[in-house]
């Protein structure tokens, strides 16, 4: 295999794990925001929502800036400003100064996403056979370290400022010594960028649909882990506060570890059945959550959806480019919407379900929604996606 080639899997995969610090860093640290800049509890759900909606609007964006633009340089630019958009949020004393920072980290966010798994999806195209998984392990990974240092931050009082600064200084000349090792197939002659306009001009939303609600029901179940796993063992398990606090931590591991052997799942029998075994093990997952007696069978039951969830997004993406090859950059932009779509409806929905029902019973619907992948699960193809060249073993396990 080309060394080239080797070189740009290894820079996306650095991106992926910047891309995922980055944001957990953020994310778990908005109590902190809030205090900060006193937002009230009124207030933060819509600073929250407005963040994956202006995602949403980088992301069609993006759709049209790779018309004119490779997707190599977009992820080159905007990932700088997304890091500094993170030291801005946590930076200022005014609230229209945190408003600023994550309405700049939302939009940039979205065209981040975008144009990451764009390249992605066309470095697998040319290695011919799976290596999504791989990214978005690093991906995973990335949110692990973000989150460690997020909690050291916490543990030693540290200002927002304080640590972020460090963090940033770190991770934007990583982003930018990788980004010069970026590959992408970016087509030789007029003829064939006419032919990739043409075809993104002519893409048919309907192909497109069935793996946006995957992609949605996906994240909505993700979301459901990432909002209310704490207070859910905590206020109806009955676990300590402490021990509240690490089923999301449990979920982000097997998440890591299930992209880490995910490809070779693909590789051996095929997208779909990996898909499709992945939604019923994630449904059994939040199966044993609801009907769960106790702290530690709740913690079994999270553990088991990191397994099954961890799979579903990299392979949605995957299917986009295979769905639409003269056309992918343009597909994967308007999937990645749906993205935040399953993100902005996720938390509220069980909120609202466990507020006017339970919080058992909000637990149901998530599981019903990853069931109904099973019904889209054709969409993901045949086993074009096994083991395909010999630069390296059949059985060798990757992490980007």
């Amino acid at each position: 295999m080309d060394a080239r080639l080797r070189r740009g899997r290894a820079s996306l995969a650095v991106s992926f794990f910047v891309q995922g610090a980055v944001f957990a860093l953020l994310v778990t640290r908005i109590p902190a925001l809030q205090d900060r800049y006193g937002i009230s509890n009124a207030l933060l759900p819509v600073f929250l929502a407005a963040v994956p909606i202006l995602a949403g609007v980088g992301s069609v964006t993006t759709e049209h800036v790779v018309k004119r633009v490779r997707p190599t340089i977009v992820l080159r630019c905007v990932q700088p400003v997304v890091c500094l958009a993170l030291l801005a949020s946590g930076s200022g004393s005014q609230l229209w100064e945190c408003a600023a920072g994550l309405a700049l980290f939302g939009i940039t966010v979205g065209a981040l996403d975008a144009s990451m798994n764009m390249l992605g999806v066309s470095l697998q195209r040319a290695y011919g056979r799976s290596i999504m998984l791989g990214f978005h392990a690093a991906y995973s990974l990335g949110g692990i370290v973000g989150a460690s240092l997020a909690w050291v931050g916490a543990h030693w009082h540290l200002s927002l400022a304080a640590l972020y600064a460090p963090s940033v200084v770190v991770l934007i000349p990583v982003a930018v010594v990788a980004g010069k090792w970026f590959v992408d197939q970016q087509p030789q002659a007029a003829e064939a960028l006419h032919e990739e306009e043409r075809a993104a001009a002519a893409l048919s939303f309907r192909p497109l649909l069935p793996l946006c609600f995957v992609m949605a029901f996906a994240y909505i179940g993700d979301s459901t882990v990432s909002n209310w796993s704490a207070k859910y063992l905590q206020d109806i398990l009955h676990s300590s506060e402490q021990l509240s606090t690490v089923p999301y931590n449990v979920y982000m591991v097997t998440t890591l570890l299930g992209r880490a052997v995910g490809d070779l799942g693909v590789r051996r029998f095929g997208p779909a059945p990996v898909v499709r075994f992945g939604s019923v093990l994630a449904a059994c997952g939040f199966a044993v959550v609801a009907a769960a007696t106790g702290p530690w069978m709740g913690m079994l039951g999270f553990t088991v959806l990191g397994f099954g969830l961890c799979v579903i997004v990299p392979q949605t993406f995957a299917a986009a480019g295979r769905l639409f090859p003269q056309a992918s950059d343009t597909a994967i932009a308007r999937l990645n919407v749906f993205n935040y779509v399953g993100f902005l409806v996720g938390s509220p929905l069980v909120g609202g379900l466990g507020d006017a029902w339970s919080y058992r019973g909000a637990m149901l619907v998530p599981m019903v929604l990853v069931l109904a992948t099973l019904l889209y699960a054709r969409s993901f193809g045949g086993k074009t996606d096994r083991y395909g060249v010999g630069h390296e073993r059949a059985r060798a396990v990757d992490v980007g």
